[in-house]
């Protein structure tokens, strides 16, 4: 036999506001503010349009985290309506009552504890007696804007209702409200929606942007004026932009220069990620050389660089931090290694992972940068999956990587010289591989894992993990 426990005090007290309209409207002048999240919540999922209107307007917190309730409930365009609705009446007025506090409008899925658990500052004993003294005093406060924070998708189909609903309401109500999104995903190459949508955002607010979508290197240059203005940013992830065959080098040149520049006004960028971009091949110096804050992750994958590239990169001012270096899918094999040698010998002070996978590093190369690999003391991950390695120059490796204490994750592919004529792995050279590589790991005094693939060698075919 199970037992229901009873309602807490306040879950009646707010069914009994429920239950009377009237009386909670009136009452929400004196209402305690440990009520209004758990009101306001019930409200919601009820539908009381006529409660939240008014709740809005005497909302006793700095943030209304609307977005965290907003998804707990389909279809909910019209009590987005509703609340707005509440919020224009506020807005309208020319004065406000002392006890007015809200200052944004949060419409990220985010702060559902707020909802749920009753805790922080603003149950604080001081708060409570802070806002039974502005009772007692009403008076009016100076009208002040109201922040909107949201974090956008941009997609190729349209807006969804909710959304253009909202840009149509800030758009109505500029010089009072202002549009501040904290992150920025681009997932269509339609420019002119785009630029519409960042002609809307307060750019300051913006802290991570994504574009995710074959971009040609024109529309990437029409992006980049709106991109400089993100002071505030901190991670930017650039993928799949392609360069046209019919464009000169001049006009690539000044493409380029176009997105490039920009960065000397990105102060606060600390993540630089760029995956399958054709123009950094020869123009690496170009982007590096206006990366002026220092940089916590970079990752160049599936691109060509060219030598020049790569010392470029190794005397970056702004890798001088760098804790993640990821350069996956970049062929090395015709690179001096003397290039990576050096940029491992700058970061390693901090960097903590670092990805080689698929850069088709050859023995020798690998010989020439390890010393350097063995100084990065704080490295944590080392991937070296997919390049060719010999059982001699892999126990090399290993006896390296064991002086790292700190390294807690390696990933290597099988030796070639393990597999037969046709890719078969050969299962009893690999077992014996796996024994003396165990042996060589046993003096080790910290846990590691080191983990390996098996894949055929490259005139064979496919990968199998």
């Amino acid at each position: 036999m199970s037992f229901q426990a009873p309602p807490t005090l306040l879950q009646l007290a707010v069914q009994s506001l429920l239950r009377d309209e009237a009386l909670a409207i009136s009452a929400l002048e004196e209402l305690p503010m440990e009520l209004f999240p758990p009101l306001f919540k019930a409200a919601f999922m009820n539908g009381r349009s006529n409660i939240l209107r008014a709740m809005v307007q005497t909302w006793p917190f700095p943030c209304l985290p609307l977005g965290g309730l907003m998804k707990m409930k389909a279809p909910y365009l019209e009590i987005l309506r509703t609340i707005l609705d509440g919020i224009d009446t506020l807005l309208d007025q020319k004065i406000h009552p002392r006890g007015y506090k809200l200052q944004v409008l949060d419409l990220r899925t985010l702060h559902k504890d707020f909802w749920n658990v009753w805790a922080g500052e603003s149950c604080s004993p001081e708060v409570k007696c802070k806002k039974k003294t502005q009772k007692r005093d009403p008076g009016i406060v100076a009208k002040q804007s109201l922040k909107v924070v949201i974090d956008l998708c941009l997609k190729p189909s349209a807006l969804d209702e909710c959304l253009s609903y909202i840009f149509l309401w800030v758009e109505g109500r500029k010089g009072v409200l202002h549009l501040a999104c904290k992150r920025l995903k681009i997932s269509t190459v339609a420019i002119q929606t785009i630029v519409n949508v960042l002609e809307m955002l307060d750019l300051d607010c913006v802290e991570e942007v994504g574009v995710c979508c074959a971009w040609k290197l024109s529309t990437l240059a029409m992006f980049a004026p709106y991109l400089g203005r993100m002071k505030n940013l901190r991670k930017f992830l650039l993928s799949h932009i392609c360069v046209s065959t019919s464009i000169s080098p001049e006009e690539e040149e000044w493409l380029v220069s176009q997105f490039t520049s920009q960065f000397l006004n990105l102060h606060c960028l600390q993540l630089l990620s760029m995956d399958s971009v054709s123009f950094l091949n020869g123009k690496m110096d170009q982007v590096l050389s206006c990366l002026e804050g220092p940089l916590k992750t970079l990752s160049i994958t599936d691109s060509e660089l060219s030598e020049p590239d790569l010392k470029s990169l190794s005397q970056c001012r702004g890798i001088r931090q760098l804790k993640h270096l990821n350069l996956s899918g970049v062929a090395l094999t015709d690179i001096s290694p003397e290039h990576l040698r050096v940029l491992l010998e700058r970061v390693s002070a901090t960097l903590k992972t670092l990805d080689l996978e698929n850069c088709m590093i050859v023995d020798s190369q690998l010989s020439a940068f390890l010393p350097a690999l063995s100084s990065c003391s704080q490295l944590t991950t080392f991937n070296y999956l997919r390049n060719p390695i010999s059982v001699a120059v892999l126990e090399h490796l290993l006896c390296h990587t064991a002086r790292l204490s700190c390294l807690s994750l390696e990933m290597y592919s099988t030796p070639w010289e393990i597999y037969g004529a046709q890719g078969a792995a050969h299962y009893k050279r690999l077992e014996q591989l796996r024994e003396e590589l165990s042996k060589s790991m046993m003096p080790l005094e910290h846990p590691k894992t080191v983990w390996f693939s098996i894949i055929p060698c490259p005139p064979c075919g496919n990968q199998a993990i």
